[in-house]
Formats: structure tokens, sequence, C-alpha cells
């Protein structure tokens, strides 16, 4: 039979190699559609496929947690199999931590951070906020009745809301935020008025920005977003600088030949247009990082975000 393929291939012109250069992937996104997890991983699926990096690439969702319910699954699931992906970031680093889940980062294989993104600020077109000292007088005078939309619980939008009202002279501790497990949960209780105000990546609100559906009040990165007209945390006075990343790690117990090959694959995909289109239409930045560098700095961001946490109430020190 193998000779009969072999043969097969021959005759269509083709080599073993060639037959064997395009992967198939099956990518994970720990959260509900809608979200910067979810964009992320249909974002590499489409540029995968485009590129002819990948024959096939699948999209599955598993929401909940900050992505641990996910990462759990992924791992029990997925060992030593070199067609799976899992996409993850600050926002998982930050939920393993305040979760105190019982499967962590070390038993995935990191391959690179991809991409980074300002945290946005905003409000619903009808709020009486118009600007970000509006929204931290509201917090001062009553933090528990600003109530503040974002995803889960210890993560990137967690960690912003604490960040800032923690700058505004508010304690922490006392801000009544609102943990949702997708995006798109998020922006629904925002944009219906259930709640004061929202935090998330900018893209996850671009579009109701721009509609006049919801106001921007204040970015959390060190620079401005291009063509945006917000002010960052540090104009306004608040001493608050935080950019969200996102990663793409594989399955544990792969081989070392096979960890090179997914990395030589996401190498070649954030280096295509395709890839560097996507960043633009999304405001996403070029965070890309791989191999050691990248494990070497995710250790980093770990133990930086359980200070963080810790500062803000959400881990006991």
């Amino acid at each position: 039979m193998k000779r009969f393929i072999a043969a097969a291939m021959l005759a269509a012109g083709m080599s073993s190699g060639a037959f064997a250069q395009a992967a198939s992937y099956e990518i994970m996104a720990p959260a509900s559609p809608g979200g910067g997890w979810d964009q992320t991983a249909r974002a590499m699926q489409t540029v995968l496929q485009e590129t002819g990096i990948a024959s096939d690439v699948q999209v599955v969702n598993v929401p909940g947690a900050g992505g641990t319910i996910g990462l759990a699954q992924f791992v029990r699931g997925k060992e030593g199999d070199p067609s799976a992906l899992i996409v993850g970031g600050y926002v998982m680093v930050g939920a393993i931590l305040t979760n105190n889940s019982p499967v962590t980062l070390a038993e995935v294989t990191p391959i690179a951070r991809l991409t980074g993104e300002a945290e946005a600020i905003v409000v619903p077109a009808s709020s009486p906020f118009q600007t970000i000292d509006d929204l931290a007088a509201a917090l001062k005078e009553n933090p528990g009745a600003v109530a503040i939309a974002g995803g889960s619980a210890g993560g990137t939008d967690h960690i912003a809301a604490g960040l800032f009202a923690d700058a505004a002279g508010v304690d922490p501790t006392k801000i009544n935020y609102i943990a949702f497990s997708g995006g798109g949960e998020a922006l629904a209780a925002i944009l219906g008025a259930q709640v004061a105000a929202g935090i998330s990546g900018y893209g996850e609100f671009e579009s109701q920005i721009q509609a006049g559906t919801l106001r921007i009040l204040a970015v959390t990165t060190d620079d401005r977003i291009e063509g945006v007209d917000a002010p960052t945390l540090k104009e306004a006075g608040y001493d608050v600088s935080l950019e969200n990343w996102r990663m793409v790690s594989a399955a544990p117990g792969i081989t070392a030949e096979e960890t090179a090959a997914i990395t030589a694959n996401i190498e070649k995909m954030v280096q295509s247009e395709e890839w560097k289109a996507v960043l633009e239409r999304n405001n996403w930045q070029d965070a890309f990082l791989a191999g050691d560098a990248f494990k070497t700095q995710l250790q980093t961001d770990i133990e930086n975000t359980r200070a963080i946490l810790t500062k803000i109430g959400l881990v006991k020190g």
C-alpha cells in the first residue's frame, strides 16, 4: 500500500517532502467567541491557510475561568499531539494565579508571544462620564456603585481596573468589577448600560467606538493609539502603564523536533504580509518573541503579575 501511495505521488509530480510540507492544526481559543483570544485564533487560522503554511486549521472554543478550563482540557487531552495549539496570554497568567489553578503554563510547550494591545476604558454613549476624571471621581465617591465590566477575574482587564483605581486614590479591593468569560458578553453589558464602564483590549471595542455607541475615555499604554482621540492614563495623571499580550503554545510532551517545526511555521506566519495586515487592521502591536527568550520573559511576567495581583487584593501574599 505504501508503495502504491509513493508511486501515485510521484506520478502526480510530488515528492514525499512536498506532500508533508503543509501542516494541519487545531487551535483552542479558551474563551467564548468574540473576544481577543478568539480573534487571535481565527486570525491565525486565516493566515496559516492563506499563506499555505498549513493545509487545514480548525478553531475550537472552550470558555471559562480565564482560560483555565480550556487549559486543563488541553493539557489532559492533547499530550504528545503536534497538531494541537492553544492561544493564551496575560489574562491566563492572572487567571491561573487568581483561581489557584491546578494546571499552569508550565505544563504546555510555549511557542511564541504574538501580539500586544492597549487596554481601553470605555463607557456607553449615554453615560454621564465624559472624561476619565469623571470616572475617577465617581469611584472616589462610592467605588461599589460604579460597576466595571471586563474579562475574567484576575485577567488583564481586572488588573487594569485595579491599577487605575489605585492610581486614582481608591482602594482597589473595593471596586465593583463584573467578570465575563468572553468579550462579546462584556460588550453587550456595556452597550446595554448594565454597567457604568468597561475595560478590554481596544480591538474588541473599536467598531462600537467608531460607530459612536461607545465613548473611549483612556488607554493603558505609554503611547496613544494612532488615530484615536483618547489620552493615555499617564497623560491624564494616573500612573498606570499596561499592555495586554497574547501568545500561542503547543501541547505537552511533544518532541524538540516537533517544537522546532511549529515554531518555524509560526515565524513564517508572523513574517507574512497577511499577518502584518491583521496587526494593522486590529491595532495590535507586533510583540513577537520565541524560543528561550520568550520562556524567560514569560516567567518574568508571571512573577510581576503575582506582585500586581497581590497589591490589588486578588492574590494573598
